[in-house]
């Protein structure tokens, strides 16, 4: 009896100016250089097409409505995120979510316990060096930060995956992108999942 092998199902995180969009790219790249079919998912934007199925018309809604509709929403993206049959899954994400009232799991337990990944990335930069990239990066409108606000981010991304990884019993490889060095931390996260 032949059996198919479940898919790696890989969870990748990282606030806001680390690099992790060039990262994944250079992640993909060397995935479909080896023959393994891959699947990148971001799950803001899987839960924002189910809402969209559901009504809702933009994000800023999404993030207006009630915890348990969040909730029910994150479980159907979870879900179908579950399904996939791809080799190689990644899911790129945000460890929490900022809020008036604190900090948001981005992976509340719910949700990985449907995804059930296999591994979790966290990746960071230099303080400093996120700071720049947020500050010269035009496409995006952000909230004005600090350097110390941008320390407080990665150590709150740490946290909350940490518990992820306790939670799972999956492994954590935390990544440090320096500045030109992207190659080098594509390398590192490839090595630790074997592929």
């Amino acid at each position: 009896m032949l059996y198919l092998a479940e898919s790696k199902k890989i969870v990748m995180v990282g606030i806001p100016g680390v690099g992790k969009t060039t990262l994944l790219s250079k992640i993909v790249e060397h995935i479909k250089d080896h023959q393994k079919s891959i699947q990148v998912i971001s799950f803001g934007t899987l839960m924002f097409e189910v809402a969209k199925e559901n009504g809702i018309k933009d994000r800023d809604e999404l993030r207006r409505l009630s915890i348990p509709r969040q909730q029910e929403l994150q479980k159907i993206a979870a879900e179908k995120i579950a399904s996939q049959t791809e080799e190689v899954v990644i899911i790129d994400t945000h460890a929490f979510i900022s809020s008036p009232e604190g900090y948001y799991p981005g992976l509340p337990e719910h949700v990985l316990k449907i995804i059930k990944p296999s591994n979790f990335i966290s990746v960071s930069a230099k303080p400093e060096e996120i700071y720049s990239r947020r500050m010269t990066d035009e496409t995006r409108n952000r909230d004005k930060n600090t350097i110390e606000n941008v320390k407080k981010e990665l150590d709150v991304q740490s946290g909350m995956i940490s518990a992820c990884a306790v939670i799972t019993g999956s492994p954590v490889k935390h990544v440090l992108n320096r500045e030109g060095k992207v190659d080098e931390a594509a390398d590192k996260i490839i090595q630790s999942l074997g592929l």
